[in-house]
């Protein structure tokens, strides 16, 4: 579970994992004074998109491409974010945008919880899918003997 906060508001208990997802510090905001496991620069915006966007609603869905084309190639920028949600953990993308709709962590949380689903997917299908460890001893036991002593003898 992915949840999302501003820098500014004090953390909450049984928040998981908290990763700042900000290029720049939050202003205002002392170092000591910001409870987070680590400082994911990497996994937010570049600096010319996070420009480019400036935080206009109108370019929300072209800045949600573009992001999520900069995440496609950098995938060790998130992977820390992933691995947490993967695990069951709970996990909070501390951010410092006052629009609470139009951020990059909102786009970065959409972008992970698709990547989480596709992984829940595949985990499915792969416990789906029977495995010789999934059938028992009992059942090698019942396969066909193909030693070279089984073969029949060919004159020569």
């Amino acid at each position: 579970m992915i949840t999302l906060k501003r820098a500014y508001e004090p953390a909450a208990s049984g928040g998981g994992k908290r990763f700042l997802v900000e290029r720049l510090w939050p202003r205002g905001v002392r170092k000591t004074s910001l409870e987070i496991d680590g400082w994911l620069k990497e996994a937010s915006p570049s600096s010319e998109l996070r420009r480019w966007f400036s935080h206009d609603p109108a370019k929300w869905p072209e800045f949600r491409h573009r992001y999520f084309r900069e995440l496609d190639v950098n995938p060790q920028a998130w992977q820390t974010i992933f691995d947490a949600a993967a695990g069951g953990g709970k996990v909070t993308l501390i951010y410092s945008s006052h629009d609470t709709e139009h951020n990059n962590a909102v786009a970065l949380r959409d972008y992970l919880e698709k990547k989480l689903e596709k992984h829940r997917t595949a985990l499915r299908k792969s416990d789906d899918t029977p495995n010789v460890r999934d059938l028992g001893s009992d059942s090698m036991n019942s396969l066909p003997d193909r030693s070279w002593k089984s073969r029949p003898k060919i004159p020569l």
